[in-house]
């Protein structure tokens, strides 16, 4: 019989597994301090849990017994949702943050709640057979580009999306039986760069996303996601960046994302949409001035934004996405100068400000996330169906 451990032990493990991917004995025990038996014991406990395996480490050959390679258990996963303005993406992750599906439906209009709901949970049901056949999920995360009660998961105003107060996290548990949980789409973003993108390693870090919804934020700080009193910090797209700009949905005027807009920009360059990527292209490629002088407004806008951000919480990481990234490929040394410029010059010279890492799959990392807490928290009892 396996001595006991205490639980806060093996979450520290299996946590530490689902970030890195692959650790061997050796490293672990190195990583957690704890001795070598006890470091044995608790991944016995994850293998015998189903949440992890070992297997003889790749490369050449090592002289005495080589220290095993300790893996999450591919069968573990969560699912994820992201509705959009336009769509409705829904993803299946992996413990360890790999992204094994993939699922943009696209929609005509703007969904209501119900409707993103009943898209999700109709591509779930599709998905059913696969499921119970190969994985076991521990529940549905929701990224949602809005204000979400963290404690509920309540939408309490997704302007763009047109929802007040909607309970999607019922809502879509009712709908399919997993639990659910919600959150806003950047915060869950910001935490999925730091954990697994641009930010790795950097335990201050604010992250920035820019589409056609406007511009959200997160905030990490020490190591922490800053939520606020009901998780509605991070809303970094209403920086004032302008005297006498224009008028906000929120009430305020000169918002950030009110004078830096990805609509703007594909005006002028007469394209219908398509990836980031594409206006990136675009833009580098463009020779008319007056892109470049729009370029160039939204640019020192966005410093304005950044040089409040490096003042007040004096990050090691700014991670922009979205157009804001289409933006930093084509004049990114012009945004470091025009930060640099503004901001204090200590915090300045400490920030790297970078493009996000992980493409078309940040949201849906982010939004596992959210289901895979209870079980990294208690992989004992977290849950796994």
């Amino acid at each position: 019989m396996m001595p006991p451990v205490k639980p806060n032990n093996l979450a520290r493990l299996l946590t530490l597994i689902h970030h890195r991917g692959t650790l061997s004995r050796a490293r672990l025990t190195r990583l957690t301090g704890l001795n070598r038996s006890t470091v044995s014991v608790l991944i016995g406990q994850l293998v015998a849990l189903g949440l992890v395996y070992e297997e003889a480490p790749a490369g050449e050959a090592q002289v005495g017994r080589p220290s095993p390679d300790v893996r999450p258990h591919p069968a573990v996963a969560a699912l994820a949702v992201n509705p959009e303005v336009d769509a409705v993406t829904i993803g299946l992750v992996g413990l360890g943050g790999r992204v094994d599906k993939h699922i943009r439906y696209a929609t005509e209009r703007i969904p209501s709640a119900a409707e993103a709901v009943n898209i999700a949970a109709a591509v779930i049901a599709g998905m059913r057979a696969e499921l119970d056949a190969n994985y076991r999920v521990c529940g549905i995360g929701i990224a949602v580009p809005g204000l979400v009660t963290a404690q509920d998961g309540v939408v309490r105003h997704a302007p763009h999306l047109g929802w007040h107060d909607e309970p999607v996290a019922a809502m879509l548990a009712d709908a399919t039986g997993y639990p659910a949980h919600a959150a806003n789409d950047a915060s869950l973003a910001a935490e999925a760069e730091m954990v697994f993108g641009a930010g790795t390693g950097a335990g201050n870090l604010v992250y920035l996303n820019g589409g056609a919804s406007g511009i959200g934020g997160g905030i990490i700080a020490e190591g922490r996601l800053l939520a606020g009193t009901s998780g509605f910090a991070g809303e970094l797209g209403h920086t004032f960046v302008r005297s006498n700009g224009l008028r906000c949905h929120c009430g305020a005027s000169g918002c950030l994302e009110t004078e830096v807009r990805q609509e703007a920009l594909l005006a002028l360059l007469r394209l219908d949409g398509g990836a980031p990527g594409d206006l990136e292209a675009a833009l580098g490629a463009s020779t008319d001035p007056v892109v470049h002088r729009e370029v160039s407004r939204q640019i020192g806008h966005l410093a304005t934004a950044l040089r409040n951000v490096v003042n007040v919480f004096n990050p090691e990481a700014i991670v922009l996405d979205g157009f804001l990234a289409a933006l930093h490929g084509v004049a990114a040394e012009e945004l470091d100068a025009a930060v640099a410029a503004q901001a204090i010059r200590e915090p300045a010279a400490q920030v790297h400000i970078s493009r996000a890492a992980l493409g078309p799959d940040l949201m849906m990392v982010g939004a596992a996330e959210l289901a895979f807490a209870a079980l990294l928290a208690d992989p004992a009892g977290g849950g796994v169906r």
